[in-house]
C-alpha cells in the first residue's frame, strides 16, 4: 500500500515472497499502512444464495420467498443481514486476507447494516486501515483496526464493519522470531 488514500488489490500488491518454490504469505503486518484503503473486488446476489443461507440460517418470510420481500419493509427478496456478513468475509478473504499472516481477530467492534441486499445486486467494497500498533505482550503480533464497507450497484452504502484483526509481522511469519 502506498498514500493516504491509495486503493489496491492483492494482485495489484508489491513485494510478493517467494523462497525455495514455497509460497510465502503476502500481507504482514508491515504491510498496512494508516489510510490506506482496499479495493474487495465485486459480488452479484442472487436469489438462490439468499434462499439458500435463510432456510440454513435466518427464515424469516422476507429471506425466503420474493412477495413475502415485497411485502415487507425492505421492498423485495433481501438477504439476511448474517449473509451480508458472510458475502463481506468471503470478499475480504478473496481480496487478501487468504494470502496474508492473519491470525484472526478478537471481536468486532461495530456492524451496521444500511440498507436490504437484494436479489440482483451487485456488492462491491473497501477496507481502510484505520490504525495499527505492535501488541505490547507479544511483539511478533500486529493489530489492524480497519473500517470496512459495501455498496450496490447504485453506490449506495448497505453494510459497514469495523474491527481490529491480529497479523504477524514478516519476521515472525518467516519463522525468524
Amino acid at each position: 500500500m502506498t498514500g493516504k488514500n491509495a486503493k489496491t488489490s492483492a494482485h495489484e500488491k508489491t513485494g510478493a515472497h517467494e523462497k525455495a518454490g514455497a509460497h510465502e504469505k503476502t500481507w504482514a503486518y508491515e504491510d498496512f499502512v494508516e489510510g490506506a484503503s482496499l479495493d474487495l473486488g465485486t459480488k452479484l446476489v442472487s436469489a438462490a444464495e439468499i434462499i439458500e443461507f435463510a432456510q440454513e440460517f435466518d427464515a424469516q418470510p422476507m429471506h425466503l420467498d420474493e412477495a413475502a420481500g415485497r411485502a415487507s419493509i425492505l421492498g423485495g427478496l433481501a438477504a439476511s443481514g448474517w449473509h451480508t456478513c458472510a458475502m463481506f468475509m468471503r470478499m475480504l478473504c478473496d481480496a487478501f486476507l487468504l494470502d496474508s499472516t492473519s491470525q484472526g481477530a478478537p471481536g468486532v467492534d461495530q456492524v451496521r447494516w444500511k440498507r436490504p441486499v437484494l436479489a440482483g445486486d451487485i456488492l462491491s467494497g473497501s477496507t481502510t486501515v484505520l490504525a495499527k500498533r505492535l501488541s505490547r505482550s507479544k511483539p511478533q503480533l500486529g493489530l489492524v483496526t480497519l473500517r470496512s464497507e459495501l455498496f450496490n450497484q447504485r453506490g449506495e452504502g448497505v453494510f459497514e464493519l469495523e474491527n481490529t484483526v491480529m497479523f504477524l509481522a514478516r519476521d515472525a511469519a518467516q519463522g525468524r522470531s
